[in-house]
């Protein structure tokens, strides 16, 4: 598993604007939000012998999923982003039982990307998840450690990831030039 400089310094190398990073903070949570709303919208029945048959739905093995491997990457980081999914899963559970909860998420979803692309558009480089799907997963982990470094938390971290974020970019410049 790269380290979580490794992740942050990759996606920090697309993101570098500051009006793409205000954008993501814009989209990124939309995107997020909506995806919760999908993965509620889908129960798992568990029947263990004569029991009562137990309901979880995917957004719920999603979250524990997901924030362990944030607590892997880096357990500060994974503390904020604890505090931010929980009210993202629950407000996405109340929003699922609702009639029109699939066309809620889709549309929250296809407005979450526009307002991405749109921040791409002012970075003048492509999203990170392109060349690595996983970087969908550090979005999110990515917009919390900026909300760290603009609280001056993790100063440490911000020095780390800058410079190996600015070298990534020269050299995706000097490749696109290349091609």
């Amino acid at each position: 598993m790269k380290s979580a400089e490794e992740q942050l310094s990759t996606y920090k190398s697309v993101h570098l604007n500051p009006k793409n990073i205000r954008t993501h903070f814009v989209g990124v949570p939309l995107i997020i939000w909506s995806l919760f709303l999908l993965l509620n919208i889908i129960p798992l029945n568990f029947a263990v012998a004569n029991d009562p048959v137990i309901t979880f739905n995917l957004a719920t093995i999603f979250t524990v999923g997901v924030l362990i491997y944030y607590f892997l990457l880096h357990a500060r980081l994974a503390l904020g982003l604890t505090l931010f999914i929980i009210p993202v899963l629950y407000t996405s559970s109340l929003v699922a039982q609702t009639p029109n909860a699939l066309w809620i998420a889709v549309a929250v979803f296809f407005v979450g990307w526009v307002i991405q692309f749109i921040g791409h558009h002012y970075e003048k480089a492509k999203p990170a998840f392109v060349d690595d799907l996983n970087q969908l997963l550090i979005g999110p982990f990515f917009l919390m450690a900026e909300v760290y470094f603009m609280l001056g938390m993790e100063k440490q971290l911000l020095a780390d990831i800058t410079p190996l974020a600015r070298d990534k970019r020269r050299a995706l410049e000097a490749a696109r030039k290349a091609a």
